[in-house]
Order: C-alpha cells, then sequence, then structure tokens
C-alpha cells in the first residue's frame, strides 16, 4: 500500500498547536465524516467538535478551572474521549487511569495527581470512593456526558472563550510502576500533537471518502 497526501500536509503543524485544534481542523475539513463509532452512537467530526465544546462548558460549570486534575477511569469508550477532548479545549489536564488498578494504586494516582474530580464507569464508581482520597474527590458517571454532548444546537466555542497554549500541560500519563511508584509524565499540547502527527506521517495512509 503506498502513501498518498494533499497539499495541505506541510500546513498541518502550523495550524495545529493544540490537541482542540486538530479537532476543530478536521471538523472544518471533514464535518460530515464519521469520526468515532462505538455501541449505539456515531459522531461525525462536526457533532465531535461541538460535544468537545459542550463537555468543556460542563467541566466549567463543575468547577474545574484551568491547570486542574481531571481523572479518568473507565474503559475506552466515546465518552472517554470526549471528556480527554473537553479537558484539552478548556485547558485542563486529563489524567487517565487504568481501570483495573484498586485500592492502594488507585488511591496513590488520585493522590498524586491532585484529581479533585474522577470521572469513572458506573461499575467502577465504587472502586472510587472506596479509596481515601476518592471518597473525598467529586465522582462523576461517564454516563452523565451523554446527554450534555448530545444537547441540541451547541454553540461553537466564541472567541477567548477558552484560552490554551500549545506549551500547556494536556495529559498527566503514569508509567506502569513496575520497580517504584508510578510517576507522572507531563505531557503538553505541543508534545503530544507532535507525537500524533509523527504516528499518522509514518502510517502507509491512501486518502478517500472514508
Amino acid at each position: 500500500m503506498t502513501t498518498t497526501r494533499d497539499s495541505s500536509e506541510s500546513t498541518v503543524t502550523a495550524q495545529t498547536s493544540t490537541v482542540s485544534d486538530l479537532v476543530r481542523r478536521s471538523a472544518g475539513r471533514f464535518a460530515a465524516d464519521t469520526a468515532i463509532e462505538f455501541a449505539d452512537r456515531t459522531w461525525t467530526y462536526a457533532e465531535l467538535d461541538a460535544a468537545v465544546t459542550a463537555v468543556a462548558r460542563e467541566l466549567v460549570r463543575l468547577g474545574v478551572t484551568k491547570g486542574d486534575r481531571v481523572a479518568a477511569y473507565g474503559k475506552n469508550s466515546d465518552l472517554f474521549v470526549l471528556l480527554y477532548l473537553g479537558c484539552a479545549r478548556a485547558g485542563f489536564i486529563h489524567v487517565p487511569v487504568n481501570y483495573q488498578l484498586k485500592g492502594d494504586e488507585l488511591d496513590y494516582i488520585l493522590s498524586n495527581s491532585g484529581a479533585e474530580i474522577v470521572f469513572a464507569d458506573a461499575d467502577l464508581m465504587s472502586a472510587v470512593t472506596s479509596t481515601p482520597t476518592g471518597a473525598s474527590a467529586q465522582v462523576i458517571d461517564f454516563a452523565d456526558l451523554v446527554p450534555v454532548a448530545t444537547t441540541d444546537s451547541i454553540a461553537p466555542a466564541g472567541a477567548g472563550e477558552f484560552s490554551v497554549d500549545d506549551t500547556d500541560v494536556a495529559q498527566l500519563l503514569y508509567t506502569s510502576g513496575t520497580t517504584s511508584a508510578p510517576k507522572g509524565a507531563v505531557m503538553t499540547h505541543r508534545a503530544l500533537v507532535h507525537e500524533y502527527l509523527s504516528s499518522l506521517m509514518s502510517l502507509p495512509l491512501i486518502l478517500s471518502s472514508n
């Protein structure tokens, strides 16, 4: 399989400085194309972009401020992605947590990351609240994001509504901690965008209607 790229490829990095920019750019170019399919839900790029803004606003409503840590404790899903991108749009730090961790291991990451709000799958919420840190945190079911993200007529993010720079931290990724306590690797928007684009550039992709 050969690789085919369009003439705009050289401008991607210049126009895409944050994780949120990736979503916004894709929505502008491929609005009606499918971005995510999960269970009975399908999101076009335009719908994804709007949903990301709605999730970002919901996090603000919940009291999250720029630089705050938001933990995500659940299995892979469209809602997991929406939370990550919503955090990225608003300038919050997304902390993905391995859903297989329990007890002291889970509590360590929640405590060490400084997360005061935790989104979890319904069947995992008790694992969070049973830890010392989780018991005092705001714990929210991922499913609560569905009505937020699917609301009709979500207004686009206004100019200056969210201020995010490529040097801002986007994610805190914890190592496996096989020989010592897990350590949080700080990932900026710039680092993640470069990582994503480098991965795409190395794949044998052919542009198509899909």
